[in-house]
């Protein structure tokens, strides 16, 4: 029995300095090492590494099988196809704004669980958008091929996002996909990636909350762990369920020991790739005030939820999310702070830049390359506080209100040259969100907007513009109220119609809130174009000519930064020796979770919901419920489907431990590991727990055993 690890500063600190002496351990030569590394495109897999070091060999069927049954989630999050009628199987926490949303005071989905029995039970979700990639083709010649031959970056950088934006709509149009052009490499790539996209999304199964996060905040990113971290969409097109031939087919048994696994899902971002310049400054600028204003944020929400049951139903979701970034942003700055992890980083970079000052051509070409790099880190530091305030931040109707602004203002300029979120190739999806009819609750906005303002008061002062504009000589609370209070824009239809008025209509109107964002709009803009202008453009160059000197020494066998776009990743099932020196198994079980809710006296986050207490002898109690992997992942992947070799789901990503924290930056299979939920567990709980039957058919299918 394991107790539960929590994420203290001295805990995090311990587990990373495990992690990073595993990682570093022989120095140099350690780089070396075949790791099971890597988030690999999927127009890139590691064919020859799978081959030598694990024997897996596979066609290009498999890989396109595995590819088109995977889903992104755009509001961040994978998911996968698992039957032939669109069920698409992801996480409880991936799917819980949405749930909430389909949630009211009466009929709560997050606490209580939601089963749809039948098709016609099925909950149509407010403003959910899912992608499936269809193709990904190089356009790496046709982006940079727009950019004026040694154009200052200011001008380089214009020509790189015009021709971007010209081509996802010229392939938008041309196909009805969704066509987003992907930056890999830091701009020595570029890929086209087209998007079968789905808007029609309903709820089928979500268990209860108290079963999806058992252990709560205490066990989140720990292992071993019991979570019945799963939530089942299903996407209709017509009308009808949609017709979906590549799904992955699911696994009974599950894995075992030292299987082979693979993860197909949507990594957010990691900084592996990134200059030491940049490295420092998110260790030394934007974590700490990072995490400073998240753990604020926290308090306000904590001190809102505890005013009601209802207040905290309202805002649990914004609760969770940030206790989730704050665990995680505490756990990557403990990384970036330990020495022997920026050695490593430093002396990767040493490596690549004693290539190309042994090159004279490519020394020409990307010698100064990292120096620009730093002086755009020095000018960044220069106005990062002001525009980290400076924008539409602390309510989501301001966010609204500052999107109506802009999207009316954008959509009188050319498609080239506008913001780039407000291009032809991404309106839809914008629509989408700005005229959700998903509930907006008038007294936790006001709450949360009240604090964003006297943060900024406290931070900027009194005098400065943004400060001016926001409060505009009332008090934090007052200014909050008004805007609030006021506006008609909890209403999506009253959005839609200052949309559709345009910009006359948003000039012409007195809405508290558009004012509001109106004020903040200009302020904002000026940062934004003193950004892209002398510190975005600067290091778009300078991370190209870094780009192509890698590609020179290392070529393809380096995989590109995260982008929440999708990628392989590959790994075994295996446990890990932890900080204390205690041997963790890879697979927990049902019984492990008795047992542990029993020790805490089934309260708090390791109470039990009243359905698996009494339909507890309904399940095998030895079934498998969560295992560890080697897999490398980071956020984004939650929800992605964990594979073995035949291409059947063996399991579902939902976590990773302490000790993987840090692999925003490195990776190593020592002790950071990957947490799934067994495919064994989800069908004994949706079997035994949930009596789900028709829905367990129609997922096993003809491969039913019973």
């Amino acid at each position: 029995m394991f107790n539960s690890l929590e994420a203290s500063p001295a805990l995090l600190k311990l587990a990373v300095a495990t992690f990073l002496a595993a990682a570093l351990l022989g120095g140099p030569a350690a780089l070396a090492a075949p790791f099971d590394e890597g988030m690999w495109t999927f127009d890139n897999p590691p064919l020859e590494r799978l081959e030598r070091d694990h024997g897996f060999i596979a066609g290009q069927d498999w890989f396109d099988h595995v590819r088109q049954s995977s889903v992104r989630f755009n509001d961040g999050g994978s998911g996968s196809f698992i039957s032939p009628e669109g069920l698409v199987l992801t996480n409880h926490h991936v799917g819980f704004g949405a749930i909430q949303k389909l949630s009211s005071e009466g009929k709560d989905y997050v606490k209580n669980g939601y089963y749809a029995a039948t098709k016609d039970a099925e909950l149509k979700c407010q403003d959910m958008e899912l992608n499936v990639l269809v193709s990904i083709e190089d356009v790496t010649k046709t982006i940079a091929g727009a950019v004026a031959s040694h154009a200052p970056p200011k001008e380089a950088n214009d020509q790189r996002k015009a021709a971007i934006a010209r081509l996802e709509k010229e392939e938008t149009e041309k196909t009805g996909l969704r066509c987003n052009v992907i930056t890999l490499y830091q701009g020595g790539e570029y890929a086209l990636y087209r998007f079968k996209k789905y808007t029609d999304v309903r709820l089928v199964f979500a268990p209860e909350e108290q079963i999806a996060f058992f252990g709560g905040d205490p066990d989140n990113f720990n292992f071993p762990r019991h979570d019945l971290d799963m939530a089942i969409f299903r996407v209709y097109e017509d009308g009808k369920p949609a017709s979906t031939p590549h799904y992955l087919r699911w696994s009974v048994e599950g894995p075992k020991v030292n299987d082979l696994v693979f993860v197909s899902g949507h990594p957010g971002s990691t900084e592996r790739l990134k200059t030491i310049a940049q490295l420092e400054y998110q260790r030394d600028v934007a974590y700490p005030f990072q995490l400073k204003s998240f753990e604020r944020r926290l308090g306000v929400l904590k001190a809102f939820s505890a005013k009601s049951e209802e207040s905290a139903r309202r805002a649990k979701s914004q609760l969770r999310s940030i206790e989730n970034t704050v665990k995680a942003r505490r756990g990557e700055f403990q990384g970036l702070s330990d020495e022997r992890l920026m050695e490593r980083k430093a002396d990767e970079e040493k490596k690549l830049r004693d290539y190309v000052g042994a090159h004279p051509d490519l020394s020409k070409e990307a010698g100064g390359a990292w120096d620009d790099v730093a002086r755009a880190r020095v000018k960044a530091k220069s106005i990062f506080v002001r525009s980290s305030f400076s924008t539409f931040r602390g309510s989501r109707l301001l966010a609204i209100a500052g999107s109506i602004v802009r999207l009316t203002a954008e959509l009188e300029k050319k498609n080239e040259d506008r913001l780039e979120e407000y291009g032809d190739a991404k309106l839809d999806s914008l629509k989408l969100s700005l005229f959700s009819p998903a509930p907006i609750y008038g007294d936790l906005e006001e709450t949360t907007l009240t604090d964003a303002f006297a943060e900024a008061l406290e931070a900027l002062g009194a005098g400065d513009p943004y400060v001016k504009a926001t409060l505009d000589g009332k008090t934090p609370a007052a200014a909050a109220k008004a805007a609030v209070a006021g506006t008609k824009l909890f209403d999506a239809k009253a959005r839609k119609e200052l949309v559709d008025g345009g910009r006359k209509a948003v000039e012409a109107s007195d809405d508290p809130m558009i004012l509001l964002a109106r004020r903040i709009d200009p302020i904002s803009r000026e940062l934004r174009k003193t950004t892209e202008d002398e510190i975005e453009s600067v290091e778009t160059v300078a991370g190209d000519r870094i780009a192509k000197a890698r590609f020179q020494a290392y070529g393809r066998t380096v995989y590109p930064d995260a982008t929440f776009t999708l990628r392989l990743a590959y790994g075994t099932v295996k446990g890990y020796t932890t900080a204390a020196g205690y041997e963790v198994p890879p697979f927990t079980t049902f019984h492990g979770l008795f047992e542990r809710s029993g020790a805490f006296g089934n309260s708090g986050p390791f109470a039990i919901p009243a359905r698996w207490t009494e339909r507890k002898q309904a399940i095998r109690h030895e079934t498998p419920f969560n295992f560890a992997c080697t897999c490398d992942i980071i956020g984004g992947n939650s929800g992605s489907p964990a594979v073995n070799a035949k291409g059947e789901l063996v399991g579902l990503i939902f976590d990773g431990n302490i000790e993987s924290l840090v692999a925003r930056f490195i990776y190593d299979d020592v002790v950071g590991r990957a947490v799934c939920v067994d495919s064994a567990a989800m069908l004994e709980a949706m079997r035994g727990i949930y009596q789900a039957e028709a829905l367990v058919q129609e997922i096993l299918g003809a491969a039913d055993p019973r």
